[in-house]
């Protein structure tokens, strides 16, 4: 694959001065600014398939896919003419649709402990409300979540570990209250023991665990035989609830979820990304035991204007009935491991030590002689001779995203020679100035 024109980032560099002059740091959520990895972020004009083109009309292979959603490829032609068809209808009423229906019958047939289902407006929102669902069921307040383990922006979860797993959380950003983040026990991800220390220093005020049960936002990291068991095992011993936030792995690892991958039940499931075939979604979704808990029904009050956006309704009813095919896992798998394996080949090649860990179509290639369990071990990967790799693939025509702990995401646009050409590309990156 031959090297992108010197134009590279002409029109980025433009486009980024500018939005930093309207735009936070120049861009709608950090990690896009490139911070981690150096540089000038890319300014993305069009997508089509396994492909996205810059300003200045180079073309990547894309395995970010909008960090999650596009497991089709971008612009699915079914997809985008369900928008379009919707779109001339009306963009948002503001009212119950027939879509919403058709989307929660689909949601909930999929996701095994899903029996009802509420829509809303991003994944945050989904945590966000799965929480307060948490809290209103059980009557307790304290939650427990991982290092590392990343569920959207709420105030709850931004907090980050002490001098120890038993350690009350602090904030991890301005704005966010002592009183708030208190409620908030740091555990270590695949690591029972420090679940259990919480339990038994807080034996009665344990609202819930949640947990990503294959961590994808401090790169792909999956769980260990019998954690995810044992915290439903621990949490029923202690009366409190159980969530998985499958935000990015729902539809993803498997049409079920990872639930349905590792026949783990939890008591209440967090959607978004492939659950709105690209637009802007989250869901949570439990019992009808819990799930009655939430207003109109119940007590626990939510709301949303643009909840069950009709839009958002539509490309998700397409996506899925697309995933229900009878090929599409299989082929996800197939092209997955062979870049996987194709990557470890590569790296054993160069002599240069890596993890690479997939669940589906979902993987991270760490830097790293030492096993990754969890984030303590993923910060010891080396981050200098990621961003070395990353700024080299990208020059050629590969996009990854700009961080050494991210996920990657293969897509059913994906064809053997974007795989091949990836491992080409990887096989010419120059480590020689690396420690």
């Amino acid at each position: 694959m031959s090297t992108l024109s010197t134009s590279l980032i002409t029109h980025s560099e433009a486009l980024f001065e500018k939005a930093q002059s309207l735009i936070p740091g120049g861009v709608n959520s950090p990690v896009r600014a490139f911070r981690s990895v150096g540089g000038t972020p890319v300014f993305i004009s069009k997508a089509q398939g396994a492909y996205i083109w810059d300003e200045d009309g180079n073309r990547y292979i894309d395995y970010v896919g909008s960090w999650g959603p596009m497991i089709l490829g971008h612009a699915h032609p079914r997809v985008v003419h369900r928008i379009q068809d919707l779109a001339e209808r009306g963009t948002s009423y503001g009212a119950p649709t027939a879509l919403e229906c058709e989307l929660a019958e689909l949601v909930t047939q999929a996701v095994p402990s899903m029996e009802m289902v509420r829509f809303v407006s991003s994944g945050t929102e989904a945590v966000m409300s799965a929480l307060r669902l948490a809290r209103a069921y059980t009557g307790k307040n304290k939650i427990i979540k991982f290092t590392g383990c990343y569920h959207g922006h709420c105030d709850d979860l931004l907090v980050k570990a002490g001098s120890g797993a038993s350690t009350l959380g602090v904030p991890d950003s301005p704005g966010i209250s002592q009183a708030v983040a208190s409620q908030t026990l740091l555990a270590t991800y695949n690591d029972l023991e420090s679940v259990k220390v919480l339990f038994e220093q807080y034996p009665s005020e344990i609202a819930a665990v949640i947990v990503e049960p294959i961590a994808g936002n401090m790169g792909c990291v999956p769980p260990v035989p019998g954690f995810l068991e044992g915290l439903r095992l621990l949490t029923k011993q202690h009366e409190a609830l159980l969530i998985f936030d499958e935000v990015i792995t729902g539809f993803r690892v498997a049409y079920g979820g990872a639930q349905a991958l590792y026949n783990v039940m939890p008591d209440i499931t967090t959607l978004g990304k492939i659950v709105g075939g690209g637009l802007p979604v989250g869901a949570y979704g439990a019992s009808q035991e819990i799930m009655k808990m939430v207003a109109p029904v119940g007590p626990m009050y939510q709301a949303g204007t643009l909840s069950g956006n009709p839009l958002a309704m539509g490309a998700g009813i397409e996506t899925l009935k697309l995933l229900q095919e009878s090929h599409v896992y299989q082929q996800l798998e197939a092209q997955t491991k062979c870049l996987v394996e194709g990557l470890e080949a590569v790296a054993q090649s160069k002599q240069i030590p890596v993890q690479l860990h997939r669940v589906g179509s979902l993987f991270t290639l760490f830097f790293a002689a030492h096993p990754i369990q969890n984030y303590e071990d993923v910060l010891k990967a080396n981050k200098t001779r990621f961003n070395r790799f990353f700024h080299q693939m990208l020059k050629k025509g590969i996009y990854l995203a700009p961080s050494a702990f991210e996920s990657g995401f293969v897509s059913l646009a994906h064809t053997p020679n974007d795989i091949e050409a990836t491992l080409e590309t990887f096989s010419n990156v120059d480590f020689e100035d690396q420690e």
